[in-house]
């Protein structure tokens, strides 16, 4: 695993452009950041598993990784894309495998630090629940 890789700036634009926190504050993204982990995989790594617990929410900060359900290849993802989000709000098992496609660095935030960090700042918490919102009224309709 590689740490500090990724630069201040560019951890920022990430989750910015990320629905769950696209409505925070240049301060609120900050600590976001600041509970933001990195990690790295080889090509061909599995990041995560379907039907396996989940834990943890990511953002790809370089490389390419494929999505598979029921082991067929359902779409590829890149830089500024993010999976595992459901982890940070629902206690689900994944709905997908994700594998790196390429070498892989994620940005990376676990269930545990995201339940402090909107404990700790309501404003993010607020955001996080106006997008959950948005994206369930664009389902229903």
């Amino acid at each position: 695993m590689r740490r500090g890789k990724v630069k201040r700036d560019a951890k920022l634009q990430l989750l910015g452009g990320v629905p769950l926190f696209a409505g925070c504050s240049k301060a609120d993204l900050r600590w976001v950041a600041g509970a933001t982990g990195e990690e790295a995989f080889a090509a061909g790594d599995e990041v995560i598993r379907e039907g396996e617990p989940g834990f943890d929410f990511f953002v790809i900060a370089e490389g390419e990784a494929d999505v598979r359900r029921n082991g067929r290849k359902v779409a590829t993802m890149g830089q500024g894309e993010f999976f595992g989000e459901i982890a940070l709000v629902a206690e689900v098992p994944r709905t997908a495998t994700v594998i790196a496609r390429t070498e892989l660095v994620l940005l990376t935030i676990s269930d545990l630090d995201f339940r402090d960090l909107v404990m700790d700042q309501p404003s993010i918490a607020r955001n996080v629940l106006r997008s959950l919102g948005e994206r369930i009224a664009a389902d229903a309709s």
